[in-house]
């Protein structure tokens, strides 16, 4: 009875694997039903707006090109948003594997003898057996690098990945690996943010604040019109009205905090987990270890780099000493802040 009854709780999540392979991960389920409710609700406020508002739909016909505007940056919120969600945060294996392929065709190419006659291929598996260790000793020697000197590489190591981590990754549980440049773990983006899609996830903050408030606009002029009509409209757009104020203001703080972090060179997880961070405890408070100037924060953060050999170093005690020291008249003048 109890194998029955087994295989018939199951048998749901069967046919849907069979019909719809994407939706057999329950990870994957919930990340798509956050998806369409975030639609639903996007939809929901617009639509409320165009269906009680008589005047906007007048206003459409003598002015066009203000609700084409308005409807375009609703289209681009929403575009922006599947871009984000579904981009890669850079995960510190993809590295790694870069790191490992630049290896093996370097170690693949043709070794010619002493005497400059023979020329040997190394090919078959015990090759690649040799490859896999060497390519493990070189990541290890790139991320160590870019520690302290006696920096232990137990120290460095993943516990759950069993690889070496560079500085200012950090493992998510959510997404099981390792993330580059780790900010946080968006529930609405069923994905971290990370170095790769960080600057994506301002502009869609940026955007959907800027589409906020417009519709916050839209609203307040619905309900100050002085225009007899039933009470219940008035009293669904008041209601819409207090939720999109209290996401206006949520996503104003979430846009002014991200833009802090972009012009100090930090991420999330720096800044409320200091003190747990092994390698940023010796460093002051007041010190943003990985800024490089403001004016160079914004280039590094709007053209993301794609390279490995953009990962960013521990800064050594002269740089540390150099960017505690307080600021003059002389270095406001010089731009050092820049």
């Amino acid at each position: 009875m109890t194998t029955v009854g087994g295989v018939c709780r199951s048998f749901p999540d069967r046919a849907l694997a069979r019909c719809f392979p994407c939706l057999s991960d329950p990870a994957r389920r919930s990340s798509l039903g956050l998806k369409v409710t975030l639609v639903m609700l996007h939809l929901i406020f617009v639509g409320f707006l165009f269906l009680f508002d008589d005047d906007l739909i007048e206003k459409t016909k003598k002015e066009p090109w203000y609700i084409g505007i308005y409807l375009s940056l609703l289209f681009v919120t929403l575009v922006q948003y599947f871009i984000t969600s579904s981009s890669s945060p850079g995960y510190v294996v993809d590295v790694m594997r870069v790191v490992n392929e630049t290896d093996v065709i370097h170690q693949k190419s043709s070794v010619a003898s002493k005497n400059g006659s023979l020329i040997v291929s190394v090919e078959g598996s015990q090759s690649g057996r040799n490859f896999q260790v060497s390519n493990s000793s070189s990541w290890t020697k790139l991320v160590m690098s870019m520690y302290p000197p006696g920096t232990s590489v137990r120290s460095c190591t993943c516990s759950y990945c069993n690889i070496e981590q560079p500085p200012r990754a950090k493992h998510c549980h959510d997404c099981d690996k390792c993330v580059l440049q780790f900010d946080h773990h968006c529930v609405w983006l069923g994905t971290c943010v990370g170095r790769d899609n960080h600057c994506k996830f301002w502009w869609y903050i940026c955007e959907e604040t800027a589409l906020c408030l417009w519709t916050g606009i839209l609203y307040i002029t619905f309900l100050k019109a002085n225009i007899s009509r039933a009470w219940w409209k008035d009293a669904i757009m008041i209601i819409l009205l207090v939720a999109l104020s209290i996401s206006i203001l949520f996503l104003l703080l979430l846009l002014l905090f991200h833009s802090y972090l972009v012009l100090t060179n930090q991420t999330t997880y720096e800044l409320v987990r200091r003190r747990r961070i092994p390698y940023l405890r010796r460093i002051p408070e007041r010190v943003f270890p990985f800024s490089k100037g403001v004016c160079r924060n914004l280039s590094d953060f709007c053209c993301v780099r794609s390279s490995i050999y953009s990962l960013e170093s521990l800064p050594s005690p002269e740089e540390v000493e150099e960017k505690s020291r307080p600021y003059t008249c002389f270095d406001v003048l010089t731009c050092r802040c820049c």
